[in-house]
């Protein structure tokens, strides 16, 4: 257990080092998080049961804190200080592949919500890394409309070096797209009414001009077959713009059909992108469809094996801190090469000391 190896050395001490009793507090909540606990009583029980064994950790001389203690401390932390030392850490395990995909993207953490309900819920924007299934980093905007603001602050801190950056149409926009490139990084951004006179002149482009490559895929899966055609441009001479777009080389159509073999219905969509890069149509076609994964392997694993939307944690500062927390846990329990479900790995790391300390390993 790397990190948490070095705070528990004997050798180091209060006085210039790492054991300290907060450490106490941040191994429990993440050997309780790797374990299913989602809310501060369940961590609480943990850390009661297993006392023993996180005590051949840390010493927990005044024994396991409250709920309320936990929530209280949680919710002094300072956010943004919590969350960059997580963004150095995650750097320090990112080693970006070539042409990588890291995709950005927002989620609202619905058990977050005060009185208001959904209105006043957190917005977390985050930056992931889909070849490495790592989280890079995070930022959270009071709602979805401030994505625009949070993108290029959240660009400043992490490491896109030769990596493809793939935001939604929210996120496109001139100077993002100038700040990505100012990371030396490519951008791949989805195109929608909100850049009205950009989607008509796409539009426009493969209307008049033969694209200079095509590709095919067909995917199955849930009951249902997609069947994807992805064509690019390269050859921009008839674009006709107000304001060019920073180094854009490449628009990018992608038609999709989605057949749903229960009801045999289908459906038709099609979808605009412009990009920085010059790639194959098929590199195009495989870029596009990763960006996905933020939701899938990020915001999908955190509702549905961390119960992140479920759990009503109302202390903002404690929510914005616990989901750091989350996203560390999940990539310690998909790098566990234990053949099982991710729910799988959390039960047997609640029930098996040796396996809990294995998940911890990857810290």
């Amino acid at each position: 257990m790397a990190i948490f190896g070095q705070m528990a050395d004997p050798r180091r001490t209060n006085k210039g080092n790492l054991r300290h009793p907060l450490c106490d507090i941040l191994f429990l909540m993440v050997s309780a998080a790797i374990c299913g606990m989602d809310n501060w009583q369940a961590v609480v029980l943990f850390g009661q049961h297993r006392l023993d064994w996180l005590r051949r950790f840390f010493p927990y001389r005044y024994g396991i804190p409250s709920p309320d203690t936990l929530e209280r401390f949680f919710g002094a932390l300072e956010p943004a200080v919590f969350s960059r030392f997580f963004m150095e850490w995650a750097s320090g395990c990112f080693k970006p592949l070539e042409g990588e995909v890291v995709s950005i993207d927002g989620k609202r953490i619905r058990g977050s919500g005060g009185k208001n309900g959904q209105e006043d819920a957190i917005h977390m924007v985050s930056a992931f890394a889909t070849a490495n299934r790592l989280s890079l980093g995070q930022l959270d905007v009071f709602d979805k409309s401030n994505e625009i603001t949070a993108i290029p602050v959240l660009l400043e801190l992490i490491n896109t070096k030769g990596c493809m950056v793939s935001i939604d149409a929210m996120g496109c926009q001139r100077d993002i797209a100038a700040k990505i490139r100012s990371k030396k990084s490519d951008y791949l951004l989805a195109v929608k009414d909100n850049q009205g006179e950009l989607l008509e002149q796409v539009e426009k482009m493969f209307s008049i001009r033969t694209p200079c490559g095509r590709d095919r895929s067909v995917d199955g899966g849930h009951g249902r077959v997609e069947t994807r055609e992805c064509d690019v441009i390269g050859e921009l001479g008839f674009l006709d713009l107000d304001e060019p777009w920073p180094d854009l080389k490449t628009i990018v159509r992608i038609r999709s059909q989605r057949y749903f073999k229960k009801t045999g219905e289908t459906q038709h969509q099609t979808r605009y992108y412009i990009s920085s890069a010059a790639h194959s149509a098929e590199t195009f076609n495989a870029q596009i469809r990763s960006h996905w994964g933020i939701e899938n392997n990020l915001h999908w694993e955190l509702d549905v094996n961390f119960g992140e939307d479920a759990a009503k944690r109302k202390n903002r500062n404690a929510v914005r801190n616990f989901n750091a927390i989350l996203k560390i846990c999940l990539r310690m329990v998909e790098r566990h090469s234990e053949k099982l479900s991710k729910k799988g790995k959390m039960i047997s790391a609640s029930l098996n000391d040796t396996f809990r300390e294995q998940i911890l390993g990857y810290f």
